[in-house]
């Protein structure tokens, strides 16, 4: 019997791959969505296109076996400084901003939220030098200070602190400016704090408080109990002034007061503002942080904060489930800072994955202050997926062997990630 060409044609469109990636058999975390198990993970066009249990193999133009291995949201670092490269770029005690691409992607962050480099003055130049030429997706809270972080001296000027000013920027650059960041400043009065709230009221954006030196004049428990609306931030949450414990080791009640009336407590970790001594108490009775971020400068990047993951791994061997530090990272700062298009991975939303192992061993962390902390497990970043495309690979699962390509000679651009490089991108089963 014949079969019509039309039937034949039909059939063959039908076979095409629903799915330009697959990842199979990995353990799905997505706390929005309130998921934690396994599940296979189907992206098209940039997009989550599906999240299900034993989705065919022939359903994928690239399938990846991740079993074994977390798959989650990207990875959402809710205080970074990336104002890399330009003047105006300088933090407390000589440090520097760090180019996004060079630390977030590897290690599952896809989006990264600098807090504070720039202000109004300069914020422009931090778009086009920085923002709009990363892979990274970076959001920005806006320093009260019209210059941002350039050094003490103008951070103290409280007269370059406009309110009406860095909320109208605010307002034209929604697509950009998250927040309003507060930082390092050392008078007796709250000023900045002021401004960095009306500015936050007249954009209806959060407010970021980095509480710089701690006054007697200023108590920090006024801070978080009466200066900050319900939404906004404290962050270096952990770090050693932080009237956080009393001299029993207990817990102070206020934060619980603080935490219930809305204000939200951000990890920060840093060069200097993370102590154990703080932290481990304080999650142990119930105090753990609404974020885990970095605070990722040159300072930091070497020393004992490292990366994201190092960060997390550290609250995973404090006694907090992986599932909480995930929600941490993820969908809590993406609620944070009100995109909620981040964070989680709804079908239809943006294809932003972190695929993360777990080792088991004998591990040791270290805090800002060269304090150690032994633990039993390490979270690793063995691949990244950013609006659909492959960014890391650790271990090359993503790519074909190398004798299996015949010739492979490189042509255009040299290989970077799954969508372009060595013979061609669909010879090596990379994704759009």
């Amino acid at each position: 019997m014949t079969i019509p060409v039309l039937l034949l044609f039909a059939g063959a469109v039908f076979a095409q791959p629903s799915f330009d990636l697959l990842l199979k058999g990995g353990h799905v975390i997505d706390p929005k969505n309130k998921i934690s198990g396994v599940r296979d993970v189907g992206i098209r066009d940039g997009g989550i296109a599906a999240v299900s249990r034993d989705i065919p193999i022939e359903q994928g133009r690239k399938v990846v076996d991740v079993s074994g291995l977390y798959v989650t949201p990207g990875l959402i670092d809710l205080h970074a400084h990336v104002f890399a490269g330009t003047e105006g770029s300088g933090l407390a005690g000589g440090h520097s901003s760090i180019y996004p691409d060079n630390f977030a992607l590897r290690v599952g962050v896809t989006t990264v939220v600098d807090a504070g480099s720039s202000g109004r003055h300069n914020f422009a130049q931090f778009k086009r030098t920085v923002i709009d030429r990363a892979r990274t997706r970076v959001l920005v809270f806006l320093n009260i200070g019209g210059s941002g972080m350039p050094g003490d001296a103008q951070e103290q000027n409280v007269a370059d602190m406009d309110a009406e000013a860095a909320a109208n920027l605010a307002i034209a650059n929604r697509d950009t400016i998250v927040g309003i960041k507060v930082a390092h400043y050392r008078g007796p009065d709250w000023t900045p704090v002021e401004r960095g709230v009306k500015a936050g009221t007249l954009a209806n954006i959060p407010v970021m408080i980095d509480f710089g030196d701690f006054r007697p004049e200023r108590p920090f428990q006024e801070l978080v109990l009466s200066k900050l609306r319900p939404g906004d931030i404290y962050t270096h949450a952990y770090y050693a002034p932080v009237p956080m414990l009393d001299e029993k080791g207990r817990l102070l009640p206020y934060l619980l007061e603080a935490r219930k009336r809305g204000v939200l407590f951000d990890v920060g970790h840093g060069g200097a503002a993370f102590e154990f001594r703080q932290a481990v108490p304080a999650v142990k009775q119930g105090f753990p942080p609404d974020s885990i971020s970095t605070d990722v400068h040159s300072g930091s990047l070497n020393a004992g904060m490292k990366d994201q993951l190092n960060v997390m791994t550290k609250f995973l061997n404090m006694g907090m489930t992986l599932e909480e530090v995930i929600d941490r990272s993820t969908w809590n700062p993406a609620r944070i800072i009100r995109r909620e298009q981040l964070g989680h991975l709804s079908v239809g939303s943006i294809a932003d994955i972190a695929v993360l192992g777990v080792e088991k061993g004998r591990f040791a962390f270290v805090d800002s202050w060269g304090a150690r902390m032994d633990g039993t497990q390490r979270l690793t970043g063995e691949l990244t997926v950013a609006s659909g495309r492959v960014v890391w690979d650790l271990n090359g699962r993503t790519r074909e062997h190398w004798d299996k390509l015949g010739k492979y000679q490189p042509q255009g651009e040299p290989y970077w990630d799954g969508t372009r490089g060595a013979a061609r991108p669909r010879a090596i089963g990379s994704v759009k």
